[in-house]
Order: structure tokens, then sequence, then C-alpha cells
């Protein structure tokens, strides 16, 4: 996009990075084995691989007129493959296990969807998703996910700058923060049912970092539409964060005065701030940031990367936080 400047790199596609050939299954069970893990491993992984197999590639509808991403923020990292990006999910709300979303996400009716945007615009009011998607201007951006449990991957997302929204909606001057409300139906999400956090999911923006063009408004991944495990059929991505703040499949966005409270830091508020951005000099209370295990690279010998500082974004993103103490507004 034009707000995104390049810097001399070309861009992939993903079908060219992302290797999806059958010599990975074979791949995976190796590094299962080496791991050291036994019959334990091997059924992990027997049952990652055949919900990966049933969800795709290719059983999903591609995304056509779909733009390589312009932007030297896009990494140039090998892209994780879509089967570990498919069955290895954080999504709550069909579980706690990282294979529950991929087993139980089926449930989820991603259309028809709409959005309802909320609080100080000028333009509030409903936003059918599929009208939304058909004059918006689709490009794919390979991105870090880091997890604030210590592990990462790189994916394609494809999808808008969320800035191209909020512009269309037209925020009054009282619009501080943006607050994302995310589905929370028992009928379809088994995990709503439990008490492991206070539902709906409630994540949170300042208005500059919801503006900044690195923040993706997310509906597909791939070349295609997003799986349902992975957040269908919208969903936020904001890079240089930890992954829990990019909430998936969102029913509701508000425009808001004050700083929104957001789930985790309203469960366990000693762990889990604000803004949460990347920073591995700032450990979680029970373990250290300062490496991260890339999914994909698994495996008795393999060593864990260096976490750095916004997930490799602060060229970008840095000047967001001048002057602020990340120690204590982490």
């Amino acid at each position: 996009m034009h707000l995104l400047k390049d810097r001399g790199h070309v861009h992939p596609v993903a079908s060219e990075i992302t290797a999806r050939a059958v010599y990975e299954d074979r791949r995976r069970l190796l590094r299962a084995l080496a791991a050291g893990a036994g019959g334990a491993a091997l059924a992990a992984w027997a049952g990652r691989e055949a919900l990966a197999q049933a969800a795709g590639p290719g059983k999903l509808p591609r995304l056509a007129g779909v733009r390589s991403a312009v932007s030297g923020a896009a990494t140039m990292e090998k892209a994780t493959s879509y089967q570990d990006a498919t069955t290895y999910n954080n999504f709550y709300e069909f579980g706690t296990d990282k294979s529950d979303p991929a087993r139980h996400a089926n449930a989820l009716k991603p259309r028809p969807w709409t959005v309802a945007i909320e609080g100080e615009v000028k333009k509030p009011g409903p936003i059918d998703l599929d009208a939304l998607m058909k004059t918006a201007a689709m490009e794919e951006r390979i991105y870090r996910l880091r997890c604030v449990e210590g592990w990462s991957m790189v994916i394609p997302w494809v999808g808008f700058s969320l800035a191209e929204l909020i512009r269309k909606v037209e925020p009054t001057g009282s619009a501080k923060f943006v607050q994302f409300v995310t589905l929370a139906d028992d009928k379809q999400m088994p995990g709503v049912r439990s008490r492991v956090l206070d539902w709906p999911y409630v994540e949170g923006l300042r208005m500059d970092e919801a503006m900044h063009p690195l923040t993706l408004l997310s509906f597909g991944m791939y070349g295609e539409l997003l799986p349902n495990q992975n957040g269908a059929p919208v969903r936020l991505v904001v890079p240089w964060k930890y992954g829990f703040k990019s909430g998936k499949s969102i029913v509701r966005i508000r425009f808001v005065d004050k700083q929104p409270a957001t789930s985790w830091e309203k469960s366990i508020p000693s762990e889990y701030g604000f803004y949460s951005n990347v920073n591995p000099k700032v450990d979680h209370p029970r373990w250290s940031q300062a490496t991260e295990r890339r999914i994909g690279e698994d495996g008795l010998l393999a060593k864990k990367r260096d976490t750095l500082m916004f997930n490799g974004y602060e060229q970008q993103v840095g000047q967001l936080y001048a002057g602020m103490d990340l120690k204590k507004f982490y």
C-alpha cells in the first residue's frame, strides 16, 4: 500500500515461499521422534496431521486480486507451513489446548457476518463483511507472529490496513482508543462454557496504534480465506505485539475516549498489560521473553531464536512509544 514504503526488497507471494509438499509430513514425524517424546509425540503429531489434512490447504476459497505487499516491513523469512499454522493455535473460545481450535472450530459459521461500528464515530452501524471485502484493495503481508508463551511463526496474511476502515467511519475528536469485541457463542464455541476468561474476549489499541499502516484487518492467509481456527472470518493482526492482542472473529469495533479494559489485563493484570509490545527485556513473571521457539524448527537440537524488540518492527513503530517507560507500560 502507498502508506508503506518499499525498502528495495523483493516480496515473493506465499506460494513461492511456503512448501506444502507431501515430504513435509515425513519431516515433521522425524522431528517428533528426534525430540525424544516417543509415543506421546507420535500421537500428537498424528492428531495434528489429521486435522491439518481435513482443514486444507486448498479446502478454502482463494482470494482473488490480492497484491503482494510492497513493504520492507514484511519479513523475508521463510513462512511457517500451512499445516503448522492451522493446527497449533491459541483460540480459547474453542479450548485451551493448542489442537483444540482445529478440532472444534468447524462448528463456527463465518457467513453471513457483520461487524458493528460503535461509539465516537460519525458513521456508526453494521458493516456487512462480504460487502467490505468486495470494495477493499487486498494485499498479502508476510508478518512474524510472536506468542507471549515463547513461540513464533511467520504467516502470509491477506487483508488491508485497519486505518482504511477507520477513515471510512470517521472517528470524532473524542476517540482516543479502539476496542475490539469478539464473538462469544457457546453453541459454536465450546470454550466459552469455561471460566478461563470473562467472555466475550476484548482487546484494544491506542488510536495511533490502530492507525499505523502495519496494523492489519485480515480476512485470509496463504492466499485463502481465514480458516475458522485462525480467526475467521475477520481478525486483527498487530505484528509488533504479542499474539493475544490480535483479536479473532471480531463482531464489534468501538471507538472510545478512555483506555478499554482488555481480557487478559482484567484476568491477570500482574502478567498482561494493555500495551503487550514484544520486548525481550521485560520477562513474563513466570518465564523469560529473551528467546523464542519458531514453530516448524522443533527437535532436540533446534536452537531458539533471540527475541527481537517489537518483534523486529522497531524501525517502523518505535516512535509510537518515544519517552515511555516500556517496563512500566508493558
